[in-house]
């Protein structure tokens, strides 16, 4: 085990360039303030212009100092995402899609001497009909467990019912942290169950002037006028961060912090860290 515990740093949904550059320019403030950074993870599933995920920003994230993007039911919006999925050794779709789609659902990663085993699943309840991440995850935890007792869970959901049980289920089986992402509103509900950090949505990195991430006037066009409107991302700033920081020992969480912090546009694209929840 690393000294102080390992540490878990876990960004809510980017969506655009705004999303992507205030994530990058926190992990540079970081680097440049920190001797032991934590492993982080953020899921990309809207990081290209807000649907899907190139490969070149794919590369851009690994780059900024991500070690693991994890996504949902929209990592599929941008076609070329079948041509590097597989070589993508840092990348994750959720895991209950049926056999044989490309990618996977599940890794494990060498960090500072230690073996994080990170699974993304998909929920069911309001989203597109998959198959039940229940006995697929629980599975997943049991081949982790051979390896680490440090397991992660993304678990990208629209209910937070939903949420909640798979949770406190996941929480049963001996796993370290589930947060869940997809409705882009951090929620205040962070917590340890059982020895694993939880919370319901983590949130979203992006523009704050926005509806999650898109602009308001074509979000307002297609709720008032039932009719079909493209949605447009956010480009402004002041930008938000949502995010969560886990301390794990010996696989069982022992702290979890809530982050929420503004993001002026600036030159260099400094992060003020100080307004942290």
């Amino acid at each position: 085990m690393v000294d102080n515990g390992l540490k878990i740093l876990f960004f809510g949904d980017l969506v655009g360039k705004v999303g992507r550059n205030a994530v990058s320019a926190y992990l540079a403030d970081m680097q440049k303030n920190n001797n032991t950074m934590p492993f982080v993870i953020i899921n990309g599933e809207n990081a290209s212009h807000g649907f899907g995920l190139t490969e070149k920003n794919y590369n851009e994230l690994i780059s900024a100092g991500v070690d693991c993007i994890t996504s949902g039911n929209h990592i599929w919006d941008k076609k070329e995402i079948f041509n590097y999925i597989d070589s993508a050794e840092k990348l994750l779709r959720p895991i209950n899609y049926p056999i044989g789609t490309k990618g996977v659902g599940s890794r494990l990663f060498e960090f500072n001497g230690e073996k994080i085993g990170v699974i993304n699943a998909l929920g069911r309840v309001f989203m597109q009909p998959l198959d039940s991440p229940w006995e697929i995850v629980k599975n997943e935890i049991i081949k982790l467990k051979e390896f680490t007792s440090n397991i992660i869970v993304d678990f990208h959901a629209e209910a937070t019912a939903e949420k909640l049980c798979f949770g406190r289920y996941l929480s049963e089986l001996g796993i370290s942290m589930m947060v869940g992402t997809h409705t882009h509103l951090q929620t205040a509900d962070e917590s340890i169950i059982n020895g694993m950090a939880y919370i319901t949505d983590v949130g979203f990195c992006g523009a704050i002037d926005s509806i999650i991430g898109m602009e308001y006037e074509t979000s307002l066009k297609r709720l008032t006028t039932a009719m079909p409107e493209r949605y447009e991302v956010a480009t402004s700033y002041p930008a938000q961060i949502n995010a969560v920081e886990v301390t794990l020992c010996d696989g069982k969480a022992t702290e979890i912090k809530r982050i929420k912090l503004e993001v002026e546009e600036k030159e260099e694209m400094e992060v003020n860290v100080e307004s942290s929840v």
